[in-house]
C-alpha cells in the first residue's frame, strides 16, 4: 500500500501520541496501520526521485499525467516553473508537477507570479518533509519519554523502529545530518539556487534555515535512537566523524548548529552509557569488539588543534571512559578474572589523562550546558540530555578507579591554588585570556564539582535517593585548605538544596557534624566576627575601616548562596525552627569597606526568610531600617549639605566605577520582595514613596546610561526595577480622592511639596502619561524589537532576563492603560492618555504589536495581544496607521501564525486567560462592530482600502486568521484541547454573520459548497454525547456553548439567505436537510447531499432523522444544584449573614466585591476576592476563637472556597445550557416560520417538534428557563400548524383543486392531539413553574383549543360544504365524509374534556391563582383559560368547579370595581383593560355554552345588579382643561377602551334576555324581566345615546353596540307601561328611518373591501331582525294595531305603520333574490375554479384581501386552494344573511296576516294590499336552488298572506 501523504501520517500521530487523553481503540488501530505504511518513506528518508530524461521531455510537452488523475495541460509558466523545482531541489519533474498541483491545491496559484509560484511550492515541498521528519521524531520520543502510554502500544511502536533501525534508517539519519549541510540542490542549494521559500503561512524563510531545522531535528532523532537500539560500531565511528566536522565549523552565535552539534554529542553519550549500563547479555557490548575498542580509543585519544573540537572529543572521551570501565568490570565478574587486562587499564588511565588535561568537566559546563543553545533546546531533549550527563556523573563518580583520580586531581588543587583568590575583576581578565590560550583556567577538581551542581540545577529531582551523589558529596566537602575548592563545594550544595528533599539534606550536612570546619556555625561566626571587628574600628580613631578579604568574602557568598537556597526551598513548616536569629546577617550592610557582591549575597538571603512566616517578615523590615543603608530622597531643588554613605551613594560611587550592582540589585528585589508580601494597602504606598523615588530617580533613571561589565546585570537591575513598578501598579488602586488631591496641588508649589503626600502609582502613571523617563526607558527596552529578542534569546545566556524584562515592560503598558482615562480626565492637557502619546511615534504602536510574532514565552504574545485590544478600542485610524507603516501584512500572519501554533497546539491551558488563541479570538469578536476599517476587518483579510461590504473573502489566496479558523472547524481537530477556541470561532463567524459590514462577505463564502460543512456539524458535533460532568466539566461547558454558536449560525443563514439565489438556496437546503430530513426539493438536489458514487437513499432511514430532535434530547439534563449549605461553626458563629451579604453585592472585584465576568459574559465568583473576605472575617473572629475552633473555621472556609469553585463551574454550565437550548430554539422557530415550505411532511415535523418541546418541558429535569424557551417553540410550532391546516395541501402532482382538500386529512390524529395536551398538562403542572412561564403555557393550551375546535373554516357553514361535495362526488360519500370528520371533531373535543378532567384539581387550581393573585398579563389570560375550559365542558363539570372556588363573583365584583373607579390618570386602567375583557369573555362564555341555565346562574350571583353598577357613562366626564397634551392622549386612550367594554356588558344583557321567552308573560311584574328593564333605565344615557346614533356613518363596533340595545329592548320594553325613558319612541324613529332605506346605497356597505360590505349588510338586517321581531311582540302578544300610513300630528311622536312593514318586506324581498343569486353564482365559481386562469384567481384572492398569503413563487394549485377558501367564506356569509332574511320576512307577514285578520284594520287596507300584492309574487316565485333552503312553509305563508290581501283588494 502506498504511504499516506506527511502531513496526514502527522496528523494521526500526533493525535494517538500527542493528546493528553489515551488514544482509543480506532486510534491506536490508525497508528499502527499508518506506521506499517510509512514505513517505505522512513527507510528511504528525505531519498526522493532525481530527474529523469523522459520525464522532463513529458513536461516539457506541457501534457502530464499524474496517478489516480486525469491527463494535466500546463502552460509555459507551469513547465518553467516545473523545471526549475527540478534543478534547484534534485526532484524529478513528474513529482514537482504535483507539487504546482498541491500547491494550487492549497493556495490557488492563479494570478501569481513565477518566483512566487516557484517559492509556494518549495516551501510546500520542505513542509513535507517538515511534517515526515516530525512524525519520526514524536515515534521516537514516544518510546523514549515515559508518558504515560499504553505498554503494548509502545512495544508495537518500538518493534518498528528496531526494525527500521535494523534496515539502514539511522545509517540514513546519520548521511542526512552530513550531506543536508553541503552546498548543492540536495542540501542547502547551490550559491546560484533561489535562497528563500514561502512558508505555510506565506512569509519568506531561508532557504539554509529549513535545512539546518532538518538537520536539527534529526540530530534529535540520532540521539533519541540510541535509547531504543544501540548503534553499531560504524555507526558510532560516522557519528563521531560527524561531530568533529560540526565542531569545527561551529559558531557560539549560530544557536542551530549547536544545537545539531549537541545532538551528535549526545547520541554518542547515549550510546555509550547505555551500553555501559545495559544488563543485557544477548549482544555484545561495543569494546568487546577489540578492533572496534583500539580504532576508536585511537580516535578520541589523537591530539586536534582545534580547542573547541577537544573540547567535544574530550567530553565523549568521558563517556568512553565509563564505557570501558563498567564493560570490564562486567567482564571480570561474569568471567572471574580477578585481574583486569593491563591494555584496558591503561586505556582507561589514559583516558582519565586526557579528560583532566582537557578539563572536559569545564568544557561540558560551560560550553555545552550553559550555553544559551542548550538552554534553548527543546524541552523533551535536554531532559534527557541533562539525564544521561547525571547517569554518566554516577557512573564515572561511584567506580572505584574514578574515585582514585578523584583523589588525586583534589589533592592537586588542594596544594595548587593559593589559599585566598585574587579580585575578581582579574579572575575575570584570566578567564578571557585562558579562553584565548586554549589553557584550562580552572582545576578539574573544581570544574567537576561546579559540573555536578550545573546537573542538579538543571533536574533538581535527580537528587532523590542518590547515594552515590551524596557519598560524593561528603567526601568533596572534607578538609578544604584554600577558597576555590570551598566556594566550589558550596556551590554544589546550593544547587543540591534545589529542591525539598535537598534542602533538608544540605541543612543537615551544614549542622556541624558531617564536617569539622564547613557549617552553619562558621557562617554565623564568621558574620559575628566581622561586624565586632567593623565596630571596634569605628570606635577606634583610626578613621579608616579595615579592606574585607577577597577570599573570605567569596566563601562568604557562597555560604549565603546555600544559605539562600535552603530557607528558599525547605519544608514550609520545618525552616521556621532552622534558622532562629537573622539578625547577624543585616549587620554587616551598612559598612562601606564590604564588597557590594556580599551585601548583595547577604540581601539575597534576608529575601528568602521573608516568606517563611510574617513574624520573620516583619523582623526582616525591622532589621532592615535598624541596620541597611537609608535610602535618601531629596526634593526637587534641595541639596545635603554633607554627603551620606546611602543606597544612592554606593549605586552612583561604588558599583558604577566597578560597573557592577549587585547591591542595588539584590535591594531592590529584598524590597520588592517585602512589599508584595504587604497586606495593608490603604495607605496606597505612601510610606514606600522614598524607595520608589530612589528606584525612579536614581536607578531606573540613568539606566540605559550606565557601563556594564556583565550584560547580565544590566537586565537584573532593570528587572527589578519593573517588579518593582508592577508591584506599585498591580497592588494600588487610585481612587478619585487620590485624583482631585493630587489635581489640587500639582500647581507650582509642587517642588516644595511633601514626598509623603504623593503616591507612587500615581506618580508613575503620570510619567506614562506625559513621557516622562519612565516611559523612555521602558519604550526603549521595547524597541529593542521582537527580531533582536529572539536573536539575544537564542544566542545569549542573558537572553531570558532581556525576555523578562521585554514581558515586564509589555505588563507595565497595559497596567498603565487601565488607569490612564480617569487621570486624563482632570490633568489634561498636560497628561494624555497613553494611547495619544504612543501616537506620536508610530514606531512605539508597532514595536508593542509585533510582539505577537515573539513565540518562545506566551505571555509576551498575550500582553502584545492585550494592548492590540486596547489600542484598537481608542484609536480610530489605527488600521490607516498600520497601512501606512507598512507593517500589516506582516501582522497578519503573525497574528494567524500564532493563532495556527495555538490550535496545532497538545497543551492543555487551564487558565483560558493566558491562551493566546482565546485573546486573538476575542480581539476579532470584540472589535467587529468599532469603526471600519477596524482591526478585525483587516486580520481578516477583509478589503480595508475599499468598501468592507463589497470585499469578496478568499482564504485560500491569503494567509490569515480567517483561514486557519475555517480549516480547523472544518477538522474541528483534538475536541478536548481546542474546545475553547471551536467555541469562540463559531462565535466569531456568527457574529461576522449579525453585523452589516461583514454579513454579506462572510455570507457568501459560507454559502458556497466548500463550506457546507457547517450544516454537517449538526451530527459531527450537534448531537454527539456531551463529555461527563465529573471528567471533564469545563469541556462538557464549552461544547454546549459550542453547539450554540452553530445552531445561532444555521438559524441566522435560514433567517437571512435569499433563496431567490441559487447559492444560497443550495445552502438553505443543505442547513434543513442536516438538520430536519430531507426536504421537497431533496431528490432533484440529492447530489448536493451525496458524495460522489454514493447511491441516492430514499428511505427514511438514519441519514434522514430528525437530528433537531436529537438536539433536544443533548441538552435535556439537570444542572447540579448551586445553593450552599453552610458548615456547622459558621451557623454557630453567626456568620452566615456576612456571607450572603458579600454574595448579594453584585459588585466586581475592582470594586470591593466578590464577582467577576468571564469571557463569556458569565458572572462569577472571583475566588481570590472571596478568599480574601473570608481572611479578613476570619481575622475578625481570632480573638474569640479556641486553637481548635480556628482550625475547624479554617476547614469550614475551604469548605467555602471549594462551594464557590462548583458554584462557578456549575452556574457555567447552566448558561451553557441555555445557551444551547436558546440557539435550538431560534433554529427551529425561523426554520419553522420562513423555511416551512421547502421541508415535507410539515404537519409530522410540527407534531414531533411540539410533543418533544412538551415532553421536555413536563421532564423533572427541566428548570423554569428551559421550560419558557420550550414553551415558545412549542407556540411557535402550534401557531404553524394552526397555519398549516389551511394552506395548500402538498404531495398532489396536478394543479386541481376539491372541497376534498378543505376537509382533508390536514389535521393531527385525535390520538396525536391527545398525546400534546396530556403532556401540555403535565407540564402546566409540573412542581417548579412561575407565572411568566405558566402564562406562556396557558396560551399554548388556548391555541391547542383553538386548533381543535377549528377543523372547518367557521366562515364555511356545513352546508356549502355539503353542497360541493354533492356536487363532486357520487352517492352518500359526501354525507359520509363530511358526518366523519364531525365525528372525530365531537371525539376529539370529549377526549380533551377527559384528559383535563383526570388533573382537574390542579389544573383549576392553578388558574383560579393566577385569575385572582396574578399579575394584571397573568390574571388577563387565565380568566382566558376558564372561558376556553368551559367551552369544552360537559355535564357542568368546570362551571360547578369555578362556582365552588367563588371564581364567578369574583369576576363579577371586578368588572364593577373596574368601570366604578374614578378616571383619573393613571396607568393602572390601561392594565387592568385586558383583565376585564378576558373576564368579560368568561361570562358570556357561561351564558352561551349553558344556554338559559349558565344565564340563569350568572342572574342568581347578581350579575345585573353588578353590571347595573358600572359607570358606562364615565367615558363621557370630561377632563381638566388644565391637563397637558399627553395626559389628555392617554386619557383618550383609555376612555376608547371603557367604551369597547360596553359591547361585553351589553352582550351579557342580552344573553339574559334569552330567559324572557320561557318566563310567564301574563306576568308583568316578571322578575328576571324587571330587572332588565331597571338595567336599561339605570343606563338611559348610553341606551338613547347608542339608539340615536346616525346608522348612514356608522362602523361596525357602532352597529354592534346598537343591534344588542335594539335586542334587548325589544324582548322587555314592551312590558314596561311607562316610557319616561322614551326608548319606544326611539325604536320607532329608527324604524321609520331602516326601514325605507335603500340599503344597497348606504355608505357602509359600499367599502371597496368586499369583506366588510358583507359583513356590514348582515349586521344591518340583523338590527332589521330586532326591530320587527318588537313590532311582532307588540302585534302578536299586546294586541297592538298600526296605521297604515303614520299620522305624527299626536303629541308630535312617531308611530309604527304597516308601510314601514311593507318597505321592509320589498327590502328583504330584494335582498333575498340578490343574495341567493350571489350565492349560486359563487358556488358555481367554486365548481368551475380549476378551470379559471391564474389572473382570474388571483383576481378572486385580491377581493378577499388575501394577498399577502401567496408569493410570486406559489404554483397555481395553492393559488385555487385559497381562492377555493375565499370564495367558500363569501359563500357561507350569503347562506347566512339568507336564513336572516327569511327570519325578517316571516316576522313582517306575520305581522301583516295579523293586521289582514283583524276585522277594525282590514277595512282600511284595500289600497295598501294594491302595494303589497307585488312584493308578495316575489317572495312567491322565490327557488329554493338559488335560496338552499326547504321553503314550504314559507311559501305557504306568503300564499295565505296573498289570499287575504287579494281578497282585500276584492272588498
Amino acid at each position: 500500500m502506498a504511504p499516506p501523504p506527511p502531513r496526514e501520517l502527522l496528523a494521526v500521530v500526533e493525535a494517538a501520541l500527542l493528546s493528553p487523553a489515551p488514544p482509543s481503540p480506532a486510534q491506536r488501530v490508525e497508528l499502527l496501520h499508518a506506521l506499517r505504511d510509512a514505513a517505505p518513506a522512513f527507510r528511504a528518508l528525505l531519498s526522493y526521485p532525481g530527474p529523469k530524461a523522459s520525464d522532463r521531455t513529458q513536461v516539457e510537452a506541457k501534457e502530464v499525467r499524474l496517478p489516480d488523475m486525469p491527463p494535466i495541460t500546463l502552460d509555459d509558466t507551469d513547465v518553467q516553473t516545473a523545471l526549475k523545482l527540478s534543478d534547484e531541489l534534485n526532484l524529478n519533474e513528474i513529482e514537482c508537477v504535483r507539487l504546482l498541483v498541491s500547491a494550487n491545491r492549497e493556495w490557488v496559484l492563479y494570478g501569481r507570479e513565477p518566483l512566487e509560484i516557484y517559492r509556494l511550492a518549495a516551501g510546500l515541498w520542505y513542509m513535507e518533509r517538515r511534517d515526515l521528519i516530525t512524525s519520526l521524531y514524536i515515534l521516537l520520543r514516544s518510546v523514549v519519554l515515559d508518558q504515560g502510554l499504553d505498554a503494548d502500544l509502545m512495544y508495537e511502536i518500538q518493534s518498528q523502529m528496531e526494525a527500521l533501525f535494523s534496515v539502514g534508517l539511522r545509517q540514513r539519519i546519520i548521511t542526512l545530518v552530513k550531506e543536508l549541510n553541503r552546498e548543492e540542490p540536495s542540501g542547502i542549494g547551490r550559491p546560484s539556487s533561489e535562497s528563500y521559500v514561502l512558508d505555510f503561512r506565506g512569509a519568506f524563510v531561508e532557504r539554509r534555515a529549513i535545512v539546518s531545522r532538518e538537520r536539527l531535528s534529526l540530530s534529535h532523532c540520532l540521539a533519541l535512537s540510541a535509547l531504543i537500539k544501540l548503534m553499531g560500531p560504524k555507526e558510532v565511528k560516522d557519528t563521531f566523524s560527524i561531530l568533529k566536522d560540526c565542531a569545527a565549523e561551529v559558531n557560539e552565535n549560530t544557536s542551530v548548529e549547536l544545537q545539531i552539534t549537541y545532538g551528535v554529542l549526545f547520541s554518542l553519550v547515549v550510546t555509550f552509557v547505555s551500553d555501559a549500563l545495559s544488563t543485557s547479555h544477548e549482544k555484545a557490548s561495543l569494546p568487546s569488539d577489540s578492533s572496534f575498542r583500539r580504532e576508536f580509543h585511537e580516535l578520541v585519544t589523537r591530539t586536534c588543534n582545534n580547542t573547541t573540537v577537544e573540547g567535544f572529543v574530550g567530553i565523549v572521551c568521558l563517556a568512553w571512559t565509563v564505557l570501558l570501565m563498567l564493560t570490564q568490570d562486567q567482564n571480570s565478574a561474569r568471567d572471574s578474572i580477578i585481574n583486569a587486562s593491563s591494555g584496558v587499564l591503561a586505556d582507561i588511565w589514559s583516558c582519565l589523562d586526557i579528560i583532566c588535561r582537557l578539563n572536559a568537566f569545564e568544557f561540558l559546563r560551560e560550553r555545552v550546558m550553559q550555553t544559551a543553545a542548550y538552554q534553548n533546546d527543546d524541552d523533551d531533549i535536554v531532559y534527557m540530555y541533562t539525564g544521561y550527563a547525571h547517569k554518566l556523573m554516577m557512573c564515572f563518580l561511584s567506580h572505584p578507579t574514578c574515585r582514585d583520580k578523584i583523589k588525586e586531581i583534589k589533592e592537586k588543587a588542594m596544594n595548587a591554588l593559593s589559599p585566598y583568590a585574587l579580585p575578581r575583576d582579574h579572575i575575570e581578565d584570566l578567564n578571557i585570556s585562558g579562553e584565548q590560550t586554549g589553557q584550562p583556567t580552572k582545576q578539574p577538581f573544581v570544574s567537576l564539582l561546579e559540573l555536578v551542581g550545573e546537573i542538579y540545577q538543571k533536574e533538581p529531582e535527580l537528587v532523590h535517593g542518590n547515594e552515590e551523589l551524596w557519598t560524593f558529596v561528603v567526601y568533596a566537602g572534607e578538609d578544604h585548605t584554600n577558597t576555590q575548592t570551598l566556594v566550589a563545594f558550596l556551590g554544589l550544595l546550593s544547587t543540591l538544596a534545589s529542591s525539598e528533599v535537598g534542602a533538608a539534606k544540605v541543612y543537615e550536612l551544614l549542622q556541624g557534624k558531617v564536617y569539622r570546619s564547613v557549617g552553619w556555625n562558621t557562617l554565623f561566626d564568621c558574620l559575628s566576627i566581622y561586624e565586632e571587628k567593623f565596630k571596634k574600628s569605628l570606635q577606634s580613631a583610626t578613621s579608616m575601616l579595615p579592606d574585607f578579604p577577597e577570599g573570605d568574602a567569596q566563601a562568604l557568598v557562597a555560604y549565603l548562596a546555600v544559605l539562600q537556597k535552603v530557607v528558599e526551598n525547605g519544608n514550609p513548616s520545618e525552616r521556621r525552627k532552622w534558622f532562629p536569629d537573622i539578625e547577624p546577617l543585616f549587620k554587616l550592610l551598612s559598612y562601606e569597606n564590604v564588597p557590594p557582591y556580599l551585601k548583595g549575597a547577604l540581601r539575597n538571603s534576608i529575601t528568602a526568610f521573608v516568606k517563611v512566616s510574617p513574624q520573620l517578615k516583619d523582623a526582616v523590615w525591622s532589621y532592615l531600617e535598624q541596620y541597611d543603608l537609608p535610602v535618601v530622597t531629596v526634593s526637587p531643588g534641595q541639596h545635603t549639605a554633607t554627603q551620606v554613605y546611602d543606597m544612592r551613594f554606593e549605586l552612583n560611587e561604588v558599583e558604577t566605577r566597578r560597573e557592577s550592582y549587585p547591591s542595588t540589585i539584590s535591594f531592590l528585589n529584598l524590597v520588592n520582595a517585602l512589599i508584595a508580601e504587604e497586606r495593608n494597602i490603604s495607605d496606597k504606598g505612601r510610606r514606600f514613596m522614598g524607595i520608589f523615588k530612589f528606584v525612579y530617580e536614581d536607578v531606573f533613571g540613568p539606566f540605559p546610561q550606565r557601563a556594564y561589565g556583565d550584560p547580565r546585570e544590566k537586565w537584573e537591575l532593570a528587572l527589578a526595577c519593573l517588579e518593582h513598578f508592577c508591584l506599585v501598579l498591580r497592588m494600588y488602586d487610585i481612587k478619585d480622592d487620590d485624583i482631585y488631591a493630587a489635581f489640587s496641588t500639582s500647581g507650582p508649589s509642587t517642588s516644595n511639596a511633601s514626598i509623603e503626600k504623593q503616591l507612587p502609582v500615581l506618580e508613575l502613571v503620570k510619567d506614562f502619561m506625559c513621557g516622562k523617563v519612565a516611559f523612555r526607558n521602558i519604550m526603549n527596552i521595547v524597541l529593542v524589537g521582537v527580531d533582536t529578542l529572539i536573536n539575544e534569546r537564542t544566542t545569549q545566556t542573558y537572553g531570558i532576563l532581556l525576555e523578562k524584562t521585554v514581558h515586564l515592560s509589555l505588563e507595565i503598558f497595559i497596567l498603565v492603560m487601565e488607569r490612564d482615562l480617569v487621570l486624563a480626565d482632570v490633568f489634561r492637557p498636560l497628561y494624555q492618555p497613553l494611547d495619544v502619546v504612543l501616537s506620536q511615534n508610530h514606531r512605539q504602536i508597532i514595536a508593542l504589536l509585533e510582539f505577537v510574532r515573539y513565540d518562545y514565552l506566551p505571555e509576551i504574545q498575550q500582553c502584545s495581544i492585550k494592548i492590540m485590544g486596547i489600542l484598537s478600542s481608542r484609536i480610530v485610524g489605527l488600521v490607516q496607521l498600520l497601512l501606512k507603516d507598512n507593517v500589516s501584512k506582516s501582522l497578519i500572519e503573525d497574528y494567524a501564525a500564532c493563532l495556527e501554533y495555538r490550535f496545532d497546539d497538545f497543551q492543555v491551558i487551564e487558565n483560558t486567560k493566558d491562551d493566546v488563541g482565546v485573546l486573538i479570538l476575542q480581539l476579532l469578536i470584540d472589535n467587529i462592530c468599532r469603526p471600519a476599517p477596524n482591526i478585525t476587518h483587516l486580520l481578516l483579510r477583509f478589503d480595508v482600502n475599499g468598501p468592507i461590504e463589497r470585499t469578496v473573502l478568499k482564504p485560500k489566496s491569503h494567509y490569515s486568521c480567517l483561514k486557519i479558523i475555517l480549516d480547523n472547524l472544518e477538522k474541528v481537530a483534538k475536541p478536548d484541547i481546542n474546545a475553547l477556541l471551536h467555541e469562540f470561532s463559531f462565535q466569531l463567524l456568527y457574529e461576522l454573520c449579525l453585523d452589516p459590514l461583514t454579513c454579506g462577505p462572510v455570507m457568501d463564502l459560507l454559502s458556497t459548497t466548500k463550506y457546507q460543512f457547517f450544516s454537517k456539524h449538526v451530527e459531527t458535533i450537534g448531537v454527539s454525547p456531551l463529555p461527563k460532568r465529573n471528567i471533564n466539566q469545563a469541556l462538557r461547558i464549552s461544547t454546549l456553548h459550542q453547539r450554540a454558536w452553530l445552531l445561532k449560525m444555521l438559524a441566522l443563514a435560514l433567517h437571512v439567505s435569499n433563496i431567490s439565489s441559487s447559492v444560497y438556496r443550495e445552502a438553505v437546503l443543505a442547513i434543513l436537510n442536516d438538520t430536519f430530513g430531507h426536504c421537497t426539493e431533496n431528490m432533484k438536489n440529492a447530489s448536493m447531499f451525496q458524495s460522489p458514487g454514493t447511491p441516492i437513499n430514499t428511505s427514511n432511514g438514519p441519514m434522514n432523522r430528525n437530528k433537531v430532535l436529537e438536539l433536544l434530547e443533548v441538552v435535556q439534563f439537570r444542572c447540579p444544584d448551586t445553593s450552599m449549605k453552610y458548615p456547622q461553626l459558621l451557623s454557630n458563629l453567626r456568620v452566615e449573614s456576612k456571607i450572603e451579604e458579600i454574595l448579594r453585592n453584585s459588585a466586581t472585584s475592582e470594586f470591593g466585591g466578590v464577582y467577576y465576568f468571564s469571557e463569556r459574559g458569565d458572572r462569577l465568583i472571583d475566588l481570590d476576592a472571596f478568599h480574601q473576605k473570608l481572611i479578613q472575617m476570619s481575622q475578625e473572629l481570632h480573638t474569640q476563637l479556641s486553637e481548635s475552633e480556628k482550625g475547624e473555621l479554617k476547614e469550614s472556609f475551604h469548605h467555602m472556597l471549594k462551594w464557590a469553585w462548583r458554584y462557578n463551574k456549575n452556574l457555567e454550565e447552566q448558561a451553557a445550557q441555555l445557551h444551547m437550548l436558546t440557539s435550538w430554539s431560534q433554529t427551529v422557530e425561523v426554520a419553522v416560520s420562513r423555511r416551512m415550505s421547502l421541508l415535507e411532511d410539515r404537519s409530522q415535523l410540527l407534531f414531533e417538534l411540539l410533543d418533544a418541546s412538551l415532553g421536555a418541558t413536563s421532564s423533572p429535569d427541566c428548570s423554569v428557563k428551559m421550560a419558557y424557551i420550550l414553551t415558545n417553540v412549542a407556540l411557535t410550532c402550534m401557531a404553524k400548524l394552526r397555519d398549516e391546516r389551511f394552506v395548500c395541501p402538498t404531495g398532489a402532482d396536478f394543479d386541481a383543486v376539491t372541497c376534498l382538500d378543505i376537509i382533508s386529512a390536514k389535521q393531527l390524529s385525535n390520538a396525536a392531539c391527545n398525546s400534546l395536551l396530556f403532556k401540555l398538562i403535565m407540564a402546566i403542572t409540573r412542581n417548579e413553574s412561575s407565572e411568566t412561564l405558566r402564562r406562556r403555557q396557558y396560551a399554548l393550551l388556548l391555541s391547542y383549543f383553538q386548533y381543535c375546535g377549528s377543523i372547518l373554516d367557521s366562515d364555511v357553514p356545513p352546508s356549502v360544504i355539503r353542497f360541493l361535495l354533492l356536487e363532486e362526488q357520487e352517492g352518500d360519500d359526501d354525507e359520509l365524509t363530511l358526518q366523519k370528520v364531525l365525528k372525530e371533531q365531537s371525539e376529539l373535543a370529549r377526549a380533551n374534556f377527559a384528559i383535563i378532567r383526570k388533573e382537574a384539581q390542579a389544573v383549576i387550581d392553578l388558574v383560579t391563582k393566577d385569575a385572582i393573585h396574578g399579575s394584571v398579563a397573568g390574571k388577563a389570560i387565565s380568566f382566558y383559560v376558564l372561558d376556553s375550559l368551559i367551552s369544552i365542558d360537559h355535564d357542568k363539570y368546570f362551571l360547578n368547579q369555578l362556582q365552588s372556588r367563588g371564581i364567578l363573583r369574583s369576576c363579577l365584583s371586578d368588572v364593577s370595581n373596574y368601570f366604578s373607579k374614578d378616571m383619573s390618570f393613571s396607568s393602572e386602567f390601561s392594565q387592568r383593560f385586558c383583565t376585564a375583557d378576558a373576564q368579560f369573555s368568561l361570562l358570556l362564555r357561561i351564558s352561551h355554552h349553558y344556554g338559559k341555565y349558565g344565564s340563569q346562574i350568572l342572574l342568581s350571583m347578581g350579575a345585573l345588579q353588578n353590571l347595573s353598577s358600572c359607570n358606562l357613562l364615565g367615558y363621557q366626564k370630561k377632563g381638566s382643561s388644565r391637563l397637558n397634551s399627553n395626559v389628555v392622549k392617554e386619557r383618550a386612550v383609555e376612555i376608547d377602551k371603557k367604551r369597547s367594554l360596553t359591547a361585553p356588558v351589553l352582550r351579557i344583557v342580552t344573553s339574559f334576555t334569552s330567559l324572557v321567552d320561557s318566563a310567564d308573560f301574563l306576568e308583568v311584574k316578571n322578575k328576571i324581566v324587571r330587572e332588565i328593564v331597571d338595567f336599561a333605565k339605570q343606563n338611559q344615557s348610553i341606551f338613547n345615546s347608542i339608539l340615536r346614533e346616525n346608522i348612514s356613518g356608522a362602523n361596525a363596533f357602532t352597529l354592534e353596540r346598537l343591534n344588542m340595545v335594539v335586542s334587548i329592548l325589544s324582548k322587555v320594553w314592551a312590558y314596561e307601561e311607562n316610557d319616561e325613558c322614551s326608548y319606544v319612541q326611539d325604536l320607532f324613529s329608527m324604524m321609520h328611518s331602516l326601514f325605507s332605506l335603500d340599503f344597497g346605497s348606504l355608505n357602509l356597505i359600499q367599502s371597496p373591501n368586499m369583506i366588510e360590505n358583507q359583513k356590514s349588510e348582515l349586521v344591518l338586517f340583523g338590527l332589521c331582525f330586532g326591530l320587527i321581531s318588537y313590532l311582532y311582540f307588540l302585534a302578536t302578544k299586546k294586541n297592538m294595531r298600526f296605521q297604515v300610513i303614520g299620522d305624527n300630528s299626536e303629541h308630535g311622536q312617531q308611530q309604527p305603520t304597516l308601510q314601514m312593514v311593507s318597505d321592509l318586506l320589498n327590502s328583504v324581498t330584494l335582498a333575498l333574490e340578490r343574495v341567493g343569486e350571489e350565492k349560486y353564482l359563487l358556488l358555481n365559481k367554486v365548481r368551475d375554479l380549476n378551470e379559471l386562469s391564474r389572473k382570474e384567481v388571483d383576481e378572486i384572492i385580491k377581493v378577499r384581501m388575501k394577498q399577502d398569503c401567496i408569493s410570486p413563487n406559489d404554483n397555481i394549485r395553492k393559488r385555487r386552494y385559497i381562492a377555493m377558501i375565499d370564495l367558500c367564506c363569501m359563500a357561507g356569509n350569503r347562506d347566512q344573511l339568507i336564513t336572516l332574511l327569511l327570519q325578517v320576512a316571516e316576522c313582517a307577514i306575520t305581522i301583516l296576516h295579523v293586521h289582514f285578520h283583524d276585522e277594525a284594520c282590514a277595512e282600511h287596507l284595500s289600497s295598501f294590499s294594491d302595494e303589497l300584492l307585488p312584493i308578495l309574487e316575489r317572495l312567491e316565485n322565490l327557488k329554493e336552488d338559488k335560496v338552499g333552503r326547504n321553503l314550504k312553509l314559507f311559501h305557504r305563508s306568503v300564499s295565505t298572506l296573498k289570499e287575504t290581501t287579494v281578497r282585500s283588494l276584492a272588498m
